[in-house]
């Protein structure tokens, strides 16, 4: 699997690096045949060019993954490489602070309730998005490709490296440290976060919320304050450890007491607003490393021992 996303990244760069190299350029008349394409897609609007898009009507997030499809698929037959939500927002990264910006906690801390996130306005009317020209796609694939999620367990901390330099650090929480029957599976099942090497595989863009306990299905949940929401709509993250795909996902927590602790049934979790900027600097292929080191290191020396909280070294 790894080797097959491998291939297809250097694929997609060396294609990019060609069209660069040679110089490339639209066919004759192409540039005005576009300029003559009536978009259908909703709430956009061409200023002045098809690379510079308006969008004309409020779009929240209960509908913001339909919105973003529906403009890659129009825009991608026009750009010379395979254009993608990732690469659309990465190239308009301040999509991404919005997003996290819907952090029921960071709304909280400006005093506004929001019972249900899915109507929040996420793109606002008169907003512009930029889709990406050559150089920057290529440039931005490359650094897919140099992209690396580290999570190291007894530190309870996500890191996301590009080309082994640090971007970001998130709390996180983890795997209890014991066995217990879920519903789902329907055995007793080993809570502890599994270690090793992969990559990321799948992206949940419209999550359902089940106890994996009982199966039940669930739709609101109880926040730290006391107060109930409904479930935030957040993506969840699907990984696969040692060439297996186990179901531990990287995933939002509606609780962020719970971060830095073994808390789970497996999963990593972390918060909302750490959720959107994970899952846009984590497209499919993203390489991942869960670790399970006692030792930090700084400089290449020790300079903290954690707490054995899977009780490893006994």
């Amino acid at each position: 699997m790894l080797k097959k996303i491998s291939i297809y990244y250097f694929s997609i760069i060396v294609t990019c690096f060609l069209f660069i190299s040679c110089n490339f350029i639209n066919p004759p008349n192409l540039e005005k045949e576009q300029a003559k394409i009536i978009i259908a897609t909703p709430h956009i609007k061409e200023v002045p060019s098809y690379k510079q898009l308006m969008v004309t009507k409020d779009v929240r997030i209960g509908k913001y993954f339909e919105f973003m499809d529906s403009v890659v698929s129009k825009y991608d037959s026009l750009v010379p490489y395979a254009l993608s939500e990732h690469l659309l927002v990465r190239n308009n990264p301040w999509i991404i602070d919005t997003l996290a910006n819907t952090d029921y906690y960071r709304m909280m801390a400006r005093d506004s309730f929001v019972y249900d996130q899915k109507q929040m306005i996420v793109l606002p009317k008169g907003s512009q998005l930029t889709i990406p020209d050559s150089l920057s796609a290529c440039k931005l694939l490359e650094n897919f490709y140099a992209t690396e999620i580290d999570i190291n367990i007894p530190e309870y901390k996500l890191r996301i490296f590009q080309d082994s330099i640090l971007l970001y650090t998130f709390p996180v929480r983890v795997g209890q440290n014991r066995e217990r029957y879920l519903k789902f599976g329907d055995r007793v099942t080993d809570l502890r976060t599994k270690t090793g090497k992969g990559t990321i595989v799948k992206h949940v863009k419209h999550p359902d919320f089940y106890n994996p306990v009982n199966g039940k299905r669930f739709y609101v949940t109880r926040r730290d304050d006391g107060k109930t929401t409904l479930m935030p709509q957040i993506p969840w993250i699907e990984t696969e450890i040692n060439n297996i795909r186990n179901g531990q996902m990287i995933h939002p927590t509606t609780n962020p007491n719970t971060l830095g602790k073994a808390y789970s049934n497996g999963c990593v979790g972390v918060g909302e607003a750490d959720a959107w900027t994970i899952y846009y600097y984590a497209p499919l292929g993203t390489k991942l490393r869960i670790r399970y080191d006692l030792e930090t290191y700084d400089e290449g020396m020790v300079i903290s021992i954690l707490r054995d909280v899977y009780h490893l070294t006994n």
